[in-house]
């Protein structure tokens, strides 16, 4: 149907009143060949040569935008009055739009730096790399980056957290704008309901970040920076739908005066069709009804751009037997797990200036509250947190720059567990968690040459609970022309650690969770040393980069499956904890029609402990793989306007927490593969259609994953005196109730299809 539009079109731009459009599309390294060029209303189009020169005939008298656009650069738009009979004679120069560009990023200083002078090792990913594999959510959009994965932490509600070079999601801040917004409860629910029309790029640093963003920085940073006002699309929407009944639909818009710009955005995610083809009773996938909207005004100010932002989400989710309704929560006859989460966060950032000098205030604060019952178990929580920040840079001179900062961060705390259960002579009440923390922090830029820089910086932060923590940091950056640039970093990290709003949701209701003792702050120390090299070739370029990375922790908190099958226990370690592994990067552009990326991550996760020998024994992490892949190729088909996306991962086995000797489940993973295909028709008038596979190769975890899903409330579970489980005829392997043993989702093979729009 859109071809033969395109044709009739095309039939109409062949009148006598007509013109011609030629030029050269070139970048700053000369011409490019197999640029598309066209006028999408008009249905008609080409390409440009081994030279660059493209030449448009019989296009009809008027008013055109035309459009040129070729793969790894921003898409050129101009408007242009034709007359009859006219040639009209383009020079169209091209900015590359790279998975790896040298883009303007704030995450690892906290002050606007081209990433290629950044001293802090940076990953930039733009909204074009996550459109080669559609998502829902910001959780399933990482699947993709290398050293990035996103851990399914329950087989039941779906709820999961983001793995960043092997260490689990509380280690992983999550930032808006770079103020932080997702943590404790939102680390688990807060990662959805981003609307991907928004997202101008996405940053992710990998190391500990805390001398800049405090505890939760440990493992690294993902900075989702949403679009300004005054460069967004003036409209764009994107909806796609699933054979599996999802839908997902994304709408944004800007609006306002020349002064004050708005940006409004909304989300809207719909599954509701209890699917179970591994046969085990229970979903494969959790049904969900979320909305999610964001609402971000900038304006100027004399001294900077000024902004606001507010974003709220509602979600309904369950997961649990597939014959299980809401009549049935917390009843003990058909097992379901139920979330009912509402979430609200304000965000903001005002500079103004103090004599010659620029300050900024920052502010987020986040309410969530959740209501869910798991089996027969409720659980209630109530979370609010308040940040400020304030940022002072002081320059000094052209080679030194001086950034101060004073923050306080207020948590808030409440749930219906023993976390926050306080028992007097009187009822059973709650006593809240509040934890306030303030801090301040010094950092340095000096730039010793045009190839050396040196940037350092010492944070001290002083917990309510926990006291005192001090967090420094220095990082080296070397321009080598012939060989790479080359960034060295290395610092300190923390994390207060508050299980039950990191991990309640995976584990309650199949085990219960046992403290060892009052937990103390973990802290680390890391070291990377990353090199990059950007190679130009006749027509096109390969850009390199690996990377070795190593981090070592005190007090770790590990939870222990293990010891004990009906159990969690939580503690610190009492020895240490390693995370060691290097990584590689390589992006290939050979042309201006197909282009690759590859990437590798191999890391060894492990703990050391004294056992009651004193003998140091050596155990490695669960549910963390030692190696895995990412890939993507795109092509294009330039005169059908199409682009062929595949794209994938790949990883090694993992230990898993099985339920003790008898547990016929493996207690490794085997290695698995999630790899997708998509095709994109452009279409006039800035339509998108596409469409695809996920998950082609059909993965899916073995199908008794969930132990003992017959008996869900444990009824014919029988144990000993000293706790244990015993083996019986009617539980000869010794097992409970378990959906903890899980480490990807569920869902199978199924297709998609989506139109996404824009208007500039």
């Amino acid at each position: 149907m859109c071809l033969l539009c395109i044709g009739l079109l095309s039939m109409g731009a062949n009148a006598q009143n007509s013109g011609k459009i030629k030029g050269r599309v070139f970048d700053n390294k000369g011409p490019i060949a197999y640029a598309n060029i066209g006028i999408l209303a008009l249905g008609i189009g080409g390409t440009s040569n081994d030279s660059g020169y493209f030449l448009l005939e019989n296009v009809p008298a008027g008013s055109h935008k035309l459009f040129v656009s070729v793969l790894g650069y921003e898409t050129y738009e101009k408007s242009l009055v034709l007359k009859t009979n006219e040639t009209v004679n383009l020079e169209v120069q091209l900015i590359e739009s790279s998975l790896y560009t040298d883009d303007i990023v704030i995450s690892g200083t906290l002050s606007p730096v081209s990433r290629d002078k950044s001293p802090v090792a940076i990953e930039v990913y733009r909204p074009s790399f996550f459109l080669k594999n559609p998502t829902p959510n910001l959780f399933e959009a990482l699947q993709n980056v290398n050293g990035v994965r996103p851990q399914v932490n329950c087989s039941i509600c779906n709820t999961g957290d983001i793995h960043l070079n092997g260490l689990e999601g509380p280690y992983t801040m999550v930032t808006i704008d770079g103020m932080p917004i997702v943590s404790g409860l939102g680390t688990v629910y807060g990662l959805s309901g981003i609307p991907n029309a928004l997202v101008d790029r996405i940053e992710v640093i990998k190391g500990p970040a805390s001398t800049l963003y405090g505890s939760e920085a440990v493992g690294g940073l993902i900075n989702v920076v949403t679009k300004d006002p005054s460069k967004a699309p003036l409209a764009a929407a994107d909806y796609f739908v699933t054979s599996w009944g999802e839908h997902n639909l994304d709408l944004g818009t800007v609006y306002g005066r020349r002064k004050v710009k708005h940006l409004l955005g909304v989300n809207l995610f719909l599954y509701n069709s209890p699917i179970d083809k591994n046969g085990d009773g229970f979903t494969d996938l959790a049904n969900s009804s979320r909305a999610s909207i964001f609402h971000k005004s900038t304006w100027q100010t004399n001294a900077g751009q000024a902004q606001i932002a507010l974003r709220g989400v509602y979600e309904d989710r369950w997961g649990g037997q597939i014959n299980w309704t809401p009549q049935w929560e917390g009843s003990d006859s058909i097992y379901g797990e139920s979330i009912h989460t509402r979430r609200a966060e304000v965000l903001g950032s005002i500079p103004f200036r103090v004599a010659s000098d620029t300050l900024i205030y920052q502010l987020s604060a986040s309410w969530h509250y959740q209501d869910s019952w798991y089996g027969i178990t409720p659980y209630k929580g109530d979370q609010r947190i308040v940040f400020q920040q304030l940022l002072w840079h002081k320059p000094i001179n052209s080679a030194h720059r001086l950034l101060f900062g004073a923050a306080a961060r207020y948590a808030w705390y409440d749930d219906n567990t023993p976390a926050t259960e306080f028992i007097s002579s009187g009822p059973t009440r709650t006593m809240p968690s509040k934890i306030f923390l303030p801090g301040i922090f010094v950092q340095e830029s000096w730039i010793i040459n045009e190839k050396q820089e040196i940037l350092s910086g010492i944070r001290y932060d002083y917990n309510s609970l926990h006291g005192s923590i001090l967090s420094p940091r220095i990082n080296y950056k070397i321009d080598l022309d012939q060989i790479g640039t080359f960034r060295l970093g290395t610092g300190n990290g923390y994390r207060v650690a508050n299980v039950f709003t990191e991990d309640h949701a995976a584990l309650t209701g199949a085990r219960t969770l046992v403290f060892e003792e009052a937990l103390k702050p973990e802290k680390s120390w890391n070291a990377n040393l990353q090199w990059r090299k950007f190679y130009n070739l006749k027509k096109g370029f390969i850009q390199a980069e690996a990377a070795v990375f190593y981090t070592y922790f005190n007090n770790k908190i590990i939870p222990d499956y293990i010891s004990n099958p009906t159990e969690i226990r939580y503690g610190n370690l009492p020895g240490h904890a390693i995370s060691q592994g290097i990584q590689g990067n390589i992006e290939w552009m050979p042309s201006g029609k197909i282009r690759g990326q590859l990437g590798f991550t191999w890391m060894h996760n492990y703990s050391v402990e004294p056992n009651s020998q004193g003998e140091q024994i050596k155990t490695t992490q669960l549910l963390t793989e030692r190696f895995s892949a990412t890939w993507s190729l795109s092509y294009q088909l330039p005169f059908w306007h199409l682009d062929l996306d595949y794209t994938g991962n790949l990883y090694s086995p993992m230990h898993l927490p099985v339920l003790g000797p008898l547990d016929p489940r493996s207690n490794m993973s085997p290695w698995y593969s999630i790899q997708n295909l998509q095709l994109t028709k452009t279409i006039p008038f800035g339509f998108q259609l596409y469409g695809g596979i996920k998950n082609l190769l059909n993965f899916t975890p073995a199908s008794n994953s969930i132990a003992r899903a017959h008996d869900p409330f444990d009824k014919q579970v029988q144990y000993n005196n000293n706790g244990s489980i015993q083996s019986t005829s009617s539980n000869p392997n010794a097992l409970s109730f378990d959906p903890s043993y899980v480490y990807t989702s569920f869902q199978g093979r199924r297709y998609f299809i989506g139109l996404r729009w824009s208007f500039k």
